[in-house]
């Protein structure tokens, strides 16, 4: 804000130093014109155009004759000069401005500098309260870490028996890679609350992520006494399900993220819980060649009440030539109101195209959220070319924004992700 001000004020006082300054050296020159200082100018004038014509002489943009041609001018035009010291010519032809044009310039100016600042400065801003700087400003996320980790240990020191605070710093410790203080942490925690699976999953977690994502007897002994304490602890069966998706055990990975979702606890990430079901759904597919035929999704087909939706996908003409027989094509139906999670999926071969499928409840991802309790769902296909859910670049996308259930979409592949 200051800075603009003075930029502003400097803008405005050089201006109105170019407008007024020219106005009284004219003054002062009519002046010295009265007073009978012409002759001295007039010299000074021909000393600095004999000046020019030498320059341009030596410059050779004037050859000699020419230049002594234009010099015997400036001597006849200076001679003439001096004759004519009593002339009030001049002083008749150059009549000093009057005061209207300067000042009318200076308004001017002045509004111009004015509007600048309405519509460039802050100034709706000055009455408002200023924002403080982020206190991370400037830092990296490892320094904004570090500086979080101190600020939570010098809390704990503080107040040695605060349960939450070595909790919450356990946790951080996990973050910042810090394992072996995590564990202290949360044994710290169960010193002063005893012993729960809500300290054991944390734990377990933080020693799994030591062991460079490992199950070692040490953490799994933790995951047992966790579950034995509680069946249902969204941190141990997180852990569970991560491990076994990444040791291919999809099957396994659903049923842990299934029995959080099952367990209803509102300190979770659904979202997130739901999309990492999709995945392991998606890779067992994958490998299987069909959808995983699960207890659950035998009830639901068995159940199924006929809310579903038909979906006829095709490709473009101009895009039909990007299609290999190696592509995957995965095709999402998400609610058109409420969150934004799939409510059924599918993964077929693009050597199936054109096709229809069909998405209901058996194709459902899992939890609370079913196809058939939506009424409009949007239908998502995305015809990857490397076997991942995100499209990326070069693969194909289509999409219908709204479709009853019980009716028949018609989508057309017909955008190339950039």
């Amino acid at each position: 804000m200051t800075t603009f001000w003075i930029f502003i004020a400097l803008v405005v006082l050089v201006s109105l130093t170019l407008i007024w300054i020219p106005h009284f050296r004219q003054q002062k020159l009519l002046q010295a014109e009265e007073a009978g200082v012409r002759k001295h100018t007039n010299l000074e004038l021909f000393n600095e155009r004999l000046a020019n014509l030498e320059k341009e002489l030596s410059e050779e943009m004037l050859d000699q004759a020419e230049f002594d041609a234009l010099k015997k001018e400036l001597e006849i035009s200076l001679l003439q000069d001096m004759k004519q010291g009593t002339d009030e010519s001049l002083t008749q032809k150059v009549k000093p401005k009057g005061l209207v044009w300067p000042c009318f310039m200076s308004v001017v100016l002045v509004a111009v500098a004015g509007f600048m600042y309405q519509h460039l400065g802050e100034y709706e801003g000055l009455n408002q309260p200023q924002v403080a700087q982020s206190p991370h400003a400037g830092m990296d996320p490892a320094q904004v870490m570090s500086q979080r980790v101190e600020m939570m240990e010098q809390q704990v020191e503080a107040d040695p028996e605060n349960s939450q605070g070595w909790f919450s710093l356990g946790h951080t410790y996990i973050s910042a890679n810090r394992y072996d203080d995590a564990v202290r942490a949360f044994d710290k925690v169960m010193e002063l609350v005893g012993t729960h699976a809500e300290l054991l999953g944390p734990k377990a977690t933080a020693l799994y992520y030591k062991a460079g994502q490992q199950m070692t007897p040490e953490v799994q002994a933790l995951i047992d006494q966790s579950l034995q304490l509680d069946p249902e602890d969204p941190s141990t069966l997180l852990l569970v399900g991560m491990n076994a998706f990444f040791v291919a055990e999809y099957k396994k990975a659903i049923e842990a993220w299934q029995t959080i979702l099952a367990a209803d606890r509102g300190d979770i990430d659904r979202t997130a819980i739901i999309n990492a079901i999709e995945t392991a759904k998606l890779r067992m597919q994958a490998e299987s060649g069909e959808m995983p035929n699960d207890k659950a999704h035998q009830q639901i087909k068995q159940g199924t009440t006929g809310a579903s939706v038909d979906v006829e996908i095709s490709v473009s003409d101009e895009l039909a030539s990007k299609v290999e027989s190696t592509d995957m094509l995965f095709v999402f139906a998400r609610a058109t109101v409420g969150p934004k999670v799939p409510l059924a999926a599918k993964k077929i071969s693009a050597s199936s195209l054109p096709v229809t499928i069909t998405l209901d409840d058996s194709t459902g991802m899992g939890g609370n959220l079913k196809l058939s309790d939506a009424k409009n769902v949007e239908i998502i296909a995305v015809l990857s070319k490397h076997g991942s859910v995100k499209p990326q670049t070069g693969d194909l996308k289509g999409q219908v924004e709204s479709v009853a259930i019980g009716a028949t979409a018609k989508l057309t592949l017909n955008e190339q992700v950039q």
